[in-house]
């Protein structure tokens, strides 16, 4: 027989370590924080271990509470990922996979054919994600750039994120050097002001900077740079669809890595479901398919000057 302790307490503690107060608990599981506090404080009894140090105001988890946290999390993120499972329509098989809009838009939405044609059974749902947002507790997998460390997450590298300015073919006809760049024309994205820096300076004319129109998303200076409105500094994989097919060309051989990967994130237990067991086999086959690669490539050396 198993020795289940108090289990309401033990979603209390847990919610509490998760949300870093008791209020932040009380409004996910819907009840007062006084009786999370409540049923923490029992829990503790049962266990005979103190797992949080009451401060003035805030938390602070003892190290039996970090070790008691580490391990209920994955438990409860597996339980509801089995309980979805079971509840969800006969025959119906969901793959929810989190991920940023422009990574949606520029690769993998147009790839999403090839995995329907493999595994016709699993619905594929894409939610919003991307390095800013955190891991839902609804998703299957999440597709982010980043450092490869996300506490609490298994990370697989996809892809280097390499940086490299790209444009429509008439404006390249115009840029034979680096130094023939205008700071004007150079298309900014907000929550990537160190691009245009980083390459720039990796050519040599760092007294240059991008002064042209910003965006919020790589996805919409992209198709600016695809109407001809300037030169947008592309980011690995984004552009490779677009280089291939001669929308966009990149007029110097130039890259640079930017310093983060694409992975793709999930948590341990999804390693044994088997639709995502499915879509990881497809999607690290479809991140290191040659030939896209080498369609963009020689675009970029065609056009190189």
């Amino acid at each position: 027989m198993r020795r289940l302790l108090f289990l309401n307490g033990i979603k209390a503690f847990e919610a509490a370590a998760r949300g870093g107060s008791f209020a932040a608990a009380g409004s996910e599981l819907n009840v007062s924080p006084a009786a999370i506090s409540r049923m923490v404080h029992l829990l503790e009894q049962r266990l005979g271990a103190a797992l949080f140090e009451r401060k003035a105001n805030r938390l602070v988890m003892t190290q039996a509470g970090r070790a008691y946290q580490s391990g209920l999390t994955p438990i409860f993120d597996a339980l509801a990922s089995l309980t979805a499972q079971v509840t969800a329509s006969a025959g119906v098989r969901v793959l929810t996979i989190g991920v940023g809009p422009t990574f949606a838009m520029r690769w993998l939405i147009p790839r999403l054919a090839d995995f329907r044609l493999e595994e016709p059974g699993i619905d594929v749902r894409i939610t919003t994600g991307g390095a800013a947002a955190p891991f839902g507790d609804d998703w299957s997998c999440g597709i982010t750039l980043g450092d490869g460390e996300w506490p609490g997450l298994a990370a697989e590298p996809l892809f280097a994120a390499d940086l490299m300015p790209v444009c429509a073919p008439r404006l390249a006809r115009e840029l034979k050097r680096p130094g023939d760049l205008k700071g004007s024309s150079l298309l900014r994205v907000a929550h990537a002001t160190e691009d245009w820096p980083s390459w720039l300076k990796a050519a040599g004319i760092a007294r240059t900077s991008a002064r042209g129109t910003e965006f919020q998303f790589y996805g919409q200076a992209l198709q600016a740079a695809v109407d001809g409105l300037g030169i947008a500094m592309g980011i690995r994989p984004y552009i490779d669809d677009d280089l291939a097919a001669g929308r966009l060309v990149a007029p110097f051989a130039l890259s640079v890595p930017k310093g983060m990967r694409w992975y793709l994130v999930y948590r341990g237990f999804q390693s044994e479901q088997r639709d995502f067991i499915a879509f990881r086999r497809w999607i690290i086959r479809a991140a290191a398919s040659p030939a896209a690669r080498g369609k963009a490539g020689g675009k970029l050396h065609r056009h190189a000057g």
